[in-house]
């Protein structure tokens, strides 16, 4: 379901880049990306999907983890397209 443009294949292999840290955070009760210059807080959606991005698991697999964890046959899209946002912002990369 991804467009030529999307910035992965479905069996690609996502995972967050080096430069981020990842971890969830007790005190914001939330999941949140370090890096030398801040911090991103991620709402809880945004957490799920990025704790999958392991580099072992495929956008196929992200997904269909994703529908059984919420409970919801469609948001592949919502999952695409945040995946784009991601790549775009260079939180995530494609494992080599």
């Amino acid at each position: 379901m991804t467009s030529s443009n999307a910035p992965f294949a479905l069996n690609e292999r996502p995972e967050i880049n080096p430069v981020f840290l990842f971890r969830w955070e007790e005190q914001e009760q939330a999941y949140l990306l370090l890096y030398p210059e801040g911090i991103i807080k991620l709402n809880d959606s945004a957490g799920n999907i990025l704790k999958l991005c392991d580099g072992e698991r495929t956008i196929e697999t992200i997904v269909a983890e994703l529908k059984v964890l919420f409970g919801n046959d469609n948001i592949e899209g919502d999952v695409y397209n945040f995946m784009e946002v991601a790549h775009g912002k260079g939180w995530i990369t494609a494992k080599a």
